[in-house]
Parts: structure tokens; sequence; C-alpha cells
């Protein structure tokens, strides 16, 4: 395991900055809070290390880094909740576990610390303890009062898209060509469920499967994902059929034999001339560098846009705004 070392830097955001010893006065133990109650939800839920980490990739990735994917629709208040569009519906999942994330905060610390930083703290420790690098999680982000559900649609990298797609859409965030590599190297841990894969396994193109998919591997995802069976389409599969629930570096050995999952993680490595390919080879290579480029690359998207100051509020309840 490694370190990213930040030490007391700060990170700039559109709204102010973020810090790592935003909380030293005011909740100097909340890093160890949350990562205990995320250390015991792992027990009953092997899968919520990636769900954790997931929440925070697509909180950030819609209006900043703000918990607006954790509100709940309020028609009152006219909030149309992110976890109903597309990219989340079915599939973006641990809020009970940031609930009691949350609840062990706020007895410690009542009303300060944000849902949005909850998010942040809680991806970190879910790579450090499935085994990835730890880092210096910058905080002082603020929650926001409202959702953006069809930036959730819009903004999210979908498992089809394109490569240069994708790229773009992690350039309109600041974030580059070597962060994409590294992000999706969170598909390291994790499953996701046939809808978002069955396209490859049979009529991708001209009636046969996707060229770029081991033909070794495609049997076995066949089986799992059996044609013409919509209640097949929620069953899961592992990102990674070596090792599912460990943040290592073999989700890239996996794309070198074709072996990844999803379209979009294949096309790093299978896409012609694309500047992915030589990261990939790198990343597989050597853990260390994965690791270094991933910390890295968490603590450039936890930096997305964030609420800081007297901007948007701090949540007492994650799933709605205060007073509602």
């Amino acid at each position: 395991m490694i370190t990213a070392i930040i030490g007391a830097m700060l990170i700039t955001g559109s709204n102010g900055q973020l810090s790592s010893t935003f909380y030293s006065s005011t909740c100097s133990n909340v890093s160890s809070i949350v990562r205990s109650v995320v250390q015991q939800a792992q027990q009953s839920d092997a899968r919520i290390y990636a769900s954790l980490l997931r929440l925070h990739f697509h909180d950030c990735f819609v209006n900043g880094c703000d918990g607006s994917i954790l509100l709940v629709s309020n028609s009152t208040l006219n909030i149309q909740s992110e976890q109903g569009a597309a990219p989340n519906s079915g599939s973006v999942r641990g809020f009970n576990v940031v609930d009691n994330i949350k609840t062990a905060v706020e007895s410690a610390c009542p009303g300060v610390v944000s849902c949005a930083d909850i998010l942040a703290i809680a991806a970190e420790a879910s790579v450090s303890l499935a085994g990835g690098p730890t880092w210096t999680v910058q905080l002082g982000r603020r929650d926001s009062t409202i959702a953006n559900m069809s930036g959730a649609n819009s903004d999210l990298p979908a498992p089809s898209e394109s490569l240069s797609s994708i790229t773009t859409k992690f350039a309109a965030k600041g974030l580059s060509t070597t962060d994409l590599v590294a992000l999706s190297g969170a598909h390291t841990f994790g499953r996701a469920r046939c809808t978002t894969f069955i396209n490859r396994l049979y009529n991708f193109s001209n009636g046969s499967p996707d060229s770029t998919l081991n033909s070794s591997y495609l049997p076995t995802l066949q089986n799992a994902c059996p044609q013409n069976n919509q209640t097949a389409l929620a069953n899961l599969e592992n990102l990674d059929p070596t090792t599912p629930d460990t943040f290592d570096n073999n989700y890239y050995a996996n794309l070198q034999i074709d072996q990844g999952l999803l379209q979009s993680d294949q096309e790093l490595f299978s896409t012609t001339g694309a500047a992915t390919v030589s990261i990939v080879n790198s990343f597989s290579s050597s853990q260390s560098s994965f690791f270094q480029s991933f910390a890295s690359a968490m603590i450039n998207m936890g930096a997305i846009s964030p609420l800081t100051g007297t901007s948007g509020e701090v949540r007492l309840t994650c799933s709605k705004i205060n007073g509602s």
C-alpha cells in the first residue's frame, strides 16, 4: 500500500478552497468514525466498498461534489432526485450506510460535517480497506440544496459510450486522460448488471458478439446473461473476474486479454491509436504507478466545483435539505 503525500496542500475549487485540516478543531476524528462504519458495513455486504466509491464519483460528476446524489425527490421543493436518472436508477446503492455514517458523525460533532465530505471520506476509506492506496482527503465541501437529474443523465459516462465521448466528458470536468484511465480502474472491484454489457454478448455488430471480447470469457457472460430474458438483465457479474473484491491493478491486465466487462472499459485498450493504451500498459505492469495515479485522480475529482464558505448548507439528514 502506498500513500499519496498531499500534506496540507489547498485545492482550489470554483467557490473557494478545500483543506485536509478543515475539521481539525471541530471534528478531528471524523475520518476514523467514517472508516469504522464503512468497515462494519462490509462484513455483511461485500459490494459496499465499490458502491460507496461509485456514489462519490456519481456525485462529483453532476454539479460538482455537493452531495446532491443523496437527495430524494420532493415535489413541494421541486427536487427531482438524481437517483432516478438512467445512469443511477436501480444501480446506485449504499445510502443506508451513508445514513449510518451521518448518524455516527452527528453524534460526535453535531451540524459540522457535510454529507458531501462524508462521501469523499467514505470513498478513500473504501479503497484503502479493499487493499488500495490511501490519500489525504481534502475537506470543506458544503451540501447543495438542489439536485440535477438532467445533469446526471447528460454528464455521467455510460457503459456503451465511445472512448472519445467519455474523454470529452472527463475533460469538461477538468480531468486528464490519465485521470480517466486511473479512475476507470475503480472497476477492479464491484459488480455490474447484465443490462450494462449485454449489448456486447450477442448482436453487437452484424449479428455477432463484440470482437474485442475474449472468446473464452464470452460463454461465461452469456450464461450469466441469457438472451431475450428481461429478468436476467438485473443479474450481477464481477467487474474483475480475477479478484472481484480487492482493489488492485488486475483490471488493466484483464483489458490486455480482452476481459474488460464493459465496452467503455475495453475501449481503453482496444481503441487503435488511443492515448489510453500506453497508460493501461503502464498500470498493468506497475501497481504502484496505478495507485499513485488513482490517488491523484481522486483528489482532482474531489475538487470539482465544491460549494464552500457560506454556499449551500451542512445537511442534518443527507437525503433532504434542512427544514424540509
